[in-house]
């Protein structure tokens, strides 16, 4: 993978996030995937399994709430790519409403692994809430 390969593969993340689509979401990950929200996280294991968390499905147990649609957006860049490996940053922002202030603001860091066909076979999210100004 190159950083080029990642900033695409970032770029159908936060679509897929925007979008909630099954099919979409699903696109990013390989079957085996295991996905972490947090780096101490045992990992969500498998396709599936992510799709529903992401969608907060079937009552997940790490299903957070899905966000309403415009309130929220992000960013992400890939810093690092070695072969399967690659890190990117970036921040996300959350408002209470579609027509609300920004309420609160998350700087990301992904590691992930990829697979020989560009899906996402193992990723970890670290993230940190900025301080409010």
């Amino acid at each position: 993978m190159t950083k080029d390969d990642v900033d695409r593969w970032l770029a159908a993340y936060i679509e897929a996030w925007n979008t909630y689509e099954p099919e979409q979401i699903a696109a990013l990950f390989s079957e085996g995937i295991a996905y972490r929200y947090h780096p101490y996280d045992e990992p969500i294991v498998g396709r599936d399994e992510v799709v529903k968390a992401w969608r907060a499905e079937d009552d997940h147990p790490e299903a957070g709430t899905r966000d309403d649609p415009g309130t929220y957006e992000a960013e992400y860049r890939c810093i690092a790519a070695d072969g399967d490996v690659a890190v990117a940053t970036g921040w996300s922002s959350y408002k209470e409403s579609a027509d609300g202030p920004v309420a609160r603001t998350y700087d990301n860091c992904f590691v992930m692994r990829f697979d020989s066909e560009g899906r996402c076979r193992e990723f970890t999210e670290w993230f940190m809430k900025r301080k409010n100004p």
